[in-house]
């Protein structure tokens, strides 16, 4: 089969539009069809992205212009010719995200799921992609940066020649185009290049790729305490530093991030900033998934189908597991402290006890409807919902202590991570790729450690009950305790929107604000007659005792409305873990949970 040729320019910046052509040597001589998919891996919901698309047009090789019609809302056919058939389209990207494609005249950025059409019946081909500058004196400075290998000819950041043995590899390699930072460093031998896009003053990329190598290093040796070997020969974590953004979304060698430029390290301030804290830990996060769902995958996954959702039950292992994993790498990397562990473990706790949905929806649930529910969030979400990311944290907790307790230490979540790593993932892409089934997981647990989870996979990943992790966390001389407002401030049970105005975004089932009739998008305009604002309805309910009547005037929509609220007990401000016990055998048993 001979090899799919791509070149991609950004043609029009001030338009935001790349153009990119596509040739197929040997096309179906009924006529060639080509899809882009609707989704990228990684953030489970129909995009689209076939929307972006503003022209198309098909050339044969002696230049003669082919019909081409559209067949659905991602695909298209064209006539049947001789010899080569070329597509030529442009794709609009002004997303400014780490889904999709963006460009400007500072920076450029683009997932392959988003400008890459497949070629249907050559998905297996090589794929040669020539990735090239936009025209003007004021791009000269501008750069490639992408884990894509370079094809012969082609310098390292250098525009030119890429290339892919197929198009699943070609659409799982986001590239970065424009001016920016760059570091590299070596994890156990392996280089990885830190690119940073954007403007920022003072960075200290030194300190940066410092802090990523001891990250890096702890994972590797986690999935490969005896070769340390890496799963990739080169890794790119890029970034694109915003006023005020947030995300992160793997590849099988690189990671594309977004993050305030605040959160980033200043030169000659060595502090651990909770905006820096935070960075890290969505770098550790993604860098996980390097192993955890980017090679250990469920049998869905195996391969993905981008024309159409991929339904699994799976995602609390995949997405929770290394939500729980990405803070616990910083303190065993010595990143964080175990103080500043705690109060991230304390976070979560907090987040997922605060939702009714984890009453309602078991983290397998969640998983299986994340295209619908969770990256569709509505008002109602805290009622209705539970996070595979944050309530399968605790799970992943939850299975780590129980197996360690069980097991006297010798064994833990690592042992079961391992396991999944050798015979799912080592060698994932170097033959036919397999996946985890669905119905498997429990065995595979029980096969890694030997302890008996069954409850624990009953009520935590197939139940609606809380997680015991107060009793759970005894043998390591650890307690979890709510913290209470000791000034017993009253509270509506509601969350606000950020604004001039106080207007409820969320309203939790059962509060005193649900009970009274308010909802969200409901303004609050006076608390007993007098003004409330986005800034003050704090400082003025503290003037009262849980229990007691007030009356609250609010607009939904244009219309006034008066509720006689009857208000709620002080919030939760937070749960906090802390060290109770520093005898001996809790200490070790602590130390083997956090030092790894």
């Amino acid at each position: 089969m001979k090899p799919i040729r791509y070149t991609i320019v950004p043609k029009q910046t001030a338009a935001h539009l790349f153009e990119v052509t596509v040739t197929v040597a040997d096309p179906d001589p009924d006529g060639q069809r080509f899809m882009l998919p609707v989704w990228i891996p990684g953030s489970y919901m129909i995009r689209e992205f076939a929307r972006n698309i503003v022209t198309l047009r098909a050339f044969s090789d002696a230049g003669r212009k082919v019909r081409v019609t559209k067949t659905d809302k991602q695909s298209w056919q064209a006539a049947p010719v001789k010899g080569a058939l070329t597509l030529r389209y442009e794709v609009y990207a002004w997303d400014l995200s780490v889904r999709a494609a963006h460009l400007d005249d500072t920076t450029g950025f683009f997932n392959g799921t988003s400008v890459f059409l497949a070629v249907a019946g050559h998905e297996d081909a090589r794929c040669i992609v020539d990735i090239q500058k936009p025209a003007g004196a004021q791009f000269r400075g501008w750069r490639v940066a992408t884990a894509l290998p370079e094809a012969r000819g082609t310098k390292r950041y250098g525009f030119g020649l890429y290339e892919a043995r197929d198009y699943d590899e070609l659409a799982d390699h986001p590239v970065t185009l424009g001016e920016f930072a760059l570091a590299t460093f070596k994890a156990h031998g392996v280089p990885h290049d830190i690119v940073i896009s954007g403007r920022v003053v003072s960075l200290d990329m030194e300190r940066l790729a410092a802090d990523l190598k001891k990250i890096c290093e702890a994972q590797i040796a986690l999935f490969e305490p005896k070769s340390k070997k890496a799963p990739v020969d080169r890794y790119v974590f890029m970034t694109l530093a915003v006023s005020d953004g947030y995300g992160g979304l793997e590849h099988r060698a690189s990671t594309a991030l977004i993050c305030n430029r605040t959160d980033l390290p200043v030169q000659g301030r060595t502090q651990l900033t909770e905006g820096y804290r935070t960075y890290l830990g969505l770098c550790s996060h993604e860098y996980f998934h390097t192993w955890n769902v980017k090679r250990i995958k469920p049998a869905t996954f195996a391969p993905y189908d981008l024309t159409q959702e991929n339904y699994t039950s799976l995602l609390w292992l995949f997405e929770g597991f290394t939500s729980y994993y990405d803070d616990l790498i910083l303190v065993r990397s010595g990143r964080i402290t175990t103080e500043d562990y705690f109060g991230l473990l304390g976070k979560t706790v907090g987040g997922v006890l605060r939702g009714s949905g984890r009453l309602k929806q078991t983290v397998a649930e969640s998983s299986f409807d994340a295209w619908v529910k969770y990256y569709r969030q509505d008002e109602n979400a805290a009622n209705a919902i539970v996070s595979y990311y944050t309530k399968g944290s605790l799970v992943a907790l939850a299975f780590d202590l129980t197996i360690r307790a069980q097991t006297g230490n010798r064994k833990s979540l690592d042992d079961v991570m391992r396991l999944l790593w050798q015979r799912f993932g080592r060698d994932f892409y170097r033959g036919k790729p397999v996946g985890i089934a669905e119905g498997e997981v429990e065995a595979l647990f029980a096969e890694a450690t030997g302890a008996d989870l069954s409850a624990l996979f009953a009520d935590g990943v197939h139940g609606t009950k809380d997680l015991p992790l107060e009793t759970l966390l005894e043998p390591f001389g650890v307690s979890l305790k709510a913290d209470i407002d000791p000034n017993g401030k009253p509270s509506l049970g509601a969350r606000m929107r950020a604004g001039a105005d106080c207007t409820l975004a969320a309203v939790h089932e059962g509060s005193a604000a649900q009970k009274a009739g308010l909802s969200a998008g409901d303004v609050l305009i006076a608390l007993d007659g007098l003004r409330i604002n986005g800034g003050n309805l704090d400082a003025l309910l503290a003037r009262y005792l849980p229990g007691d009547k007030v009356e609250i005037h609010a607009f939904r929509r244009d219309e006034l409305r008066v509720a006689q609220v009857k208000l709620d007990g002080p919030d939760v401000q937070r749960y906090k873990f802390a060290i109770t016990d520093t005898r001996a055998a809790a200490r070790k048993a602590r130390d083997a949970w956090l030092a790894g």
